[in-house]
């Protein structure tokens, strides 16, 4: 019990200086949301983009008290314009295209309220071949994706572009089912990679895979097949709840507010690592797997929901970023599983890596509770 405190005042401590030294604002990763048309009337869109985003850009707030105003977006609507549409180049048959901005609205995401840009597209041909360029904020996001719809002859398609894949083509004459799949099983890789609150929750419960519980401590296990099955309990549980949850609210069929899912989120990484040091369900993890799950798979839904793409490719995103999401995954048991397996019997591992470990993830977890349920920034992530 000494050196469980001992492990816990350490990792706390530890928190208190990365919280010292943590900027009081953060920029964080984010979307924008591109819907290309083309019809009769000729090709038209409407891009939805992060206030947060183009404040941190060009600066929306100007009288600097924290808050953008309407007024100060409509102050700001040639500015807006004037950088969004050089930052999207669009080409019909290899021939450029010229972009018209038309008025500005304001509409609320499941992340914050975002500029709805509207704009015309005029080629000197009806396209048949399509050539996207996309660079808004590449030079200060890297993380910056932008998701497209794009409707032409009847037909959906989608694609993610950003730093990795600014420019993408399109043949308007078929849709390419196969790149539309591997574009959202990418996304679906990358938002597990890059979702901090994901990743702690899955090394909460992966921490004691390579121990057991024996005489109400933990133990080192004394072969790898036990630790093994227990992960795949795990995952598979995991996987299914957040399946179900996932298919759920991004069909419509469920809808809970944001601030709600990610405040459950965060308390469920809490409770996850507290379990690791004041075990309650040592034996049955995967079932906290299961009912965590669930919340999560809420959280995953909202990347896809502010879409707004047609049931059919919705499907199709659906099942892609699912399976990108389960493929992010498995990459963090490969590589965690036979390293903590090897050091399952050191001091290291047991005292420094489970039980600080798990207390400084209870720690940081419950500062993101903190600030999602009272809407303040803390941490840097």
């Amino acid at each position: 019990m000494r050196r469980l405190l001992a492990a816990t005042l350490r990792c706390i401590a530890l928190l208190a200086a990365m919280l010292a030294g943590a900027p009081a604002h953060a920029h964080k990763p984010s979307d924008s949301y591109l819907s290309l048309t083309l019809d009769a009337q000729g090709m038209h869109g409407r891009w939805d983009i992060g206030l947060r985003d183009l404040d941190y850009a060009i600066g929306l707030d100007t009288n600097g008290d924290g808050r953008i105003t309407w007024g100060e977006v409509k102050a700001q609507h040639d500015n807006i314009a004037a950088y969004a549409l050089a930052r999207l180049a669009v080409r019909s048959n290899d021939a450029p295209c010229t972009l018209t901005a038309g008025a500005q609205a304001v509409d609320d995401h499941t992340d914050g309220a975002y500029t709805v840009l509207p704009f015309s597209v005029s080629c000197p041909q009806l396209p048949q071949h399509l050539t996207l360029h996309y660079t808004l904020f590449a030079e200060l996001d890297p993380q910056h994706r932008g998701l497209l719809n794009l409707q032409a002859g009847g037909l959906s398609r989608t694609a993610v572009l950003g730093p990795q894949a600014p420019t993408q083509q399109f043949d308007l004459a078929q849709s390419n089912r196969l790149t539309q799949f591997l574009d959202y099983a990418r996304e679906g890789v990358w938002h597990i990679w890059v979702g901090y609150d994901h990743i702690l929750f899955l090394l909460s419960l992966l921490l004691p895979a390579a121990l057991v519980w024996q005489g109400r401590r933990w133990q080192p296990a004394s072969e790898l097949r036990a630790p093994f099955m227990d992960v795949v309990k795990i995952v598979t549980s995991f996987t299914v709840a957040h399946s179900i949850t996932l298919s759920l609210a991004t069909l419509g069929v469920v809808a809970l507010p944001s601030r709600w899912v990610e405040s459950a989120i965060a308390l469920s990484v809490v409770l996850a690592a507290l379990n690791n040091v004041f075990p309650l369900f040592h034996g049955r993890r995967w079932t906290v797997a299961f009912c965590f799950g669930l919340i999560h798979g809420f959280g995953f839904a909202s990347v896809l929901q502010d879409l707004g793409l047609p049931q059919d490719a919705l499907l199709l995103a659906l099942v892609g970023f699912n399976v990108g999401v389960e493929a992010g995954q498995l990459a963090i048991v490969a590589v965690f599983l036979p390293l903590a397996f090897s050091l399952r019997r050191t001091r290291l591992y047991r005292e420094w890596i489970f039980v600080g470990g798990s207390s400084l993830i209870a720690a940081i977890a419950a500062v993101w509770l903190a600030e999602r349920l009272f809407d303040f920034k803390l941490l840097p992530f």
